[in-house]
């Protein structure tokens, strides 16, 4: 599928409206949602850490380094994927899926367009920008910690920006956004495959949603444990 997506491109303006849109729909409509559930996210990792620090011997600005590290490294770059996996993966196969039902994709052959290059590859340019998504998620989740720790009086400030800054390795951060780039062209291509090769009518389209985001979460997850490997234990 992938050799035939970058075959016989449509118009370069056609292909710039196409992924303008896909932007707008794929990265731009998931900021409301996703920031909603990192800030409670970010939220619920510093009360767990307050609440297991039961050693006095333990500074409190533990809590701001949990937090930091748990967002960065896993909560927003993965747990947000698996979630985009099923809003936005879900809306891919079941947009393509409806194309290929009501004949759509065949109309597009006939013309002598490329639908594979048409629907896909803007899909797959739009989620290259998903580590900008991230980079937003990354922020809300520590401002969530930040807001339950801080006003909810388990850390005073001070101690919680020290532990913000505690050891901090930037290495963390491209690591993230190099997870992210790969999770994003999962999010693109899987449920594309699913969605363009489906057979039969309504109900399979949702068959075929269902399916597509079984299998992006478990190449999603896969993924995190190969490039984890990879990237930080070498």
């Amino acid at each position: 599928m992938l050799i035939g997506v970058f075959k016989r491109p449509t118009k370069t303006s056609v292909l710039r409206e196409l992924v303008l849109k896909e932007i707008d729909d794929l990265i731009i409509g998931s900021i409301g949602i996703t920031a909603f559930i990192s800030l409670f996210m970010g939220a619920v990792v510093a009360l767990q850490t307050a609440l297991n620090l039961d050693n006095p011997l333990i500074p409190k600005s533990l809590i701001g380094f949990a937090t930091r590290q748990s967002i960065i490294l896993e909560f927003a770059p993965t747990f947000i994927s698996v979630i985009m996996a099923g809003k936005v993966g879900s809306y891919i196969t079941s947009s393509i899926g409806t194309m290929r039902v009501t004949e759509q994709i065949d109309a597009l052959e006939v013309m002598g367009i490329n639908p594979l290059n048409y629907l896909i590859y803007p899909k797959i340019i739009a989620l290259l920008f998903y580590p900008f998504l991230i980079a937003i998620i990354m922020f809300v989740g520590i401002f969530g910690g930040f807001l339950a720790s801080v006003y909810g009086n388990l850390v005073s400030l001070e101690d919680f920006v020290v532990g913000l800054q505690d050891t901090f390795i930037p290495w963390h951060i491209a690591y993230a956004f190099i997870k992210t780039m790969v999770f994003g062209i999962l999010l693109a291509t899987i449920p594309s495959y699913h969605g363009y090769y489906m057979e039969g009518g309504a109900l399979e389209v949702g068959k075929a949603s269902t399916t597509s985001f079984v299998w992006t979460c478990v190449a999603i997850i896969v993924a995190n444990y190969i490039l984890t490997q990879i990237l930080l234990t070498t």
